[in-house]
């Protein structure tokens, strides 16, 4: 029976053991293994052994993209004004011995890294050219970044400024500034849409007038046409009848009551040829004598 004990006493140390050796590191993690204190090597992903009581396993190693938001760190640009600078990083651990061994807090570091850096390289900048030049400040970053964190086992994939605040009278000042641009453009737009309807409403004017006279002009030359046709009909039918003096005279009578309904008639003016024909006239209507 103190067999029995004793055997099923080392079962259970042998499992506890195995189980204290068998180590499973999850996909896209690492494990770092001390033995005796001292770095050893560096588990992968999958399943593991090491010797309990001799070896350590130190907390695991995210070997993912890892997206870090900085707070807006306040920097002073060459004119002298502070802007608030919002960065953002993705970085990614290559080499998690380095990560674990070469720096305490490398998010700390790369936070630090950006700061200085963003002091360095927007304080020679005025404020015009610090907002215009976000992709020269992400690359000067990200060159600076990559060559002090590759001996931390990090590399960083990108760089990006996700804000650059000036001081409330600057803001204030720029918004007054593209107001007044925006009013510019639409009185420029509004003058440019005045002088185009000037312009067509005159052209449209001008082509009415052109093809008003057109159109008079050819109604007059209708009119005389026609005129000249009745003209020529009546001379025609006057030659074809051969009318005597008398008959000319009578409808030369005719016309005179059409002459004094005039307004503008206030002196008749009869010439010596209507004394001779009222007078051929007369004698035609007189009665012969014996």
């Amino acid at each position: 029976m103190y067999t029995s004990a004793v055997f099923a006493i080392l079962v259970v140390i042998a499992i506890v053991i195995v189980a204290l050796a068998i180590k499973i590191i999850p996909q896209a993690n690492a494990g770092v293994v001390e033995r005796l204190g001292k770095y050893h090597r560096t588990l992968e992903p999958g399943l593991n052994l090491i010797f309990p009581g001799i070896d350590k396993l130190r907390p695991l190693v995210d070997l993912r993209e890892k997206v870090v938001s900085f707070p807006p760190q306040p920097v002073i640009t060459e004119d002298n004004l502070v802007v608030n600078i919002d960065t953002v990083i993705y970085f990614q651990v290559t080499n998690a011995k380095s990560a674990t061994y070469e720096i305490e807090n490398y998010i700390q570091g790369i936070e630090q890294l950006v700061v200085t850096t963003l002091r360095n390289s927007v304080g020679g900048l005025d404020l015009e050219k610090a907002l215009t030049s976000r992709d020269h400040i992400n690359a000067v970053l990200r060159g600076v970044l990559d060559e002090a964190t590759s001996k931390w086992g990090v590399r960083v994939n990108r760089v990006e400024i996700k804000a650059i605040e000036p001081p409330p009278s600057v803001q204030e000042s720029m918004e007054k500034q593209m107001r007044a641009d925006r009013d510019k453009r639409a009185a420029i737009l509004t003058a440019e849409g005045e002088k185009q309807s000037q312009i067509l409403s005159a052209e449209g004017a001008r082509q009415a007038d052109i093809l008003r006279a057109e159109g008079e002009a050819q109604a007059a030359v209708i009119r005389a046409e026609g005129e000249a046709t009745a003209i020529a009909k009546v001379f025609s039918a006057i030659h074809a009848a051969n009318p005597d003096e008398k008959v000319l005279a009578y409808k030369y009578l005719e016309q005179l009551p059409a002459i004094a309904n005039g307004t503008a008639s206030k002196i008749w003016v009869i010439p010596a040829e209507l004394s001779g024909a009222a007078a051929s006239i007369m004698k035609a209507f007189r009665a012969p004598t014996d």
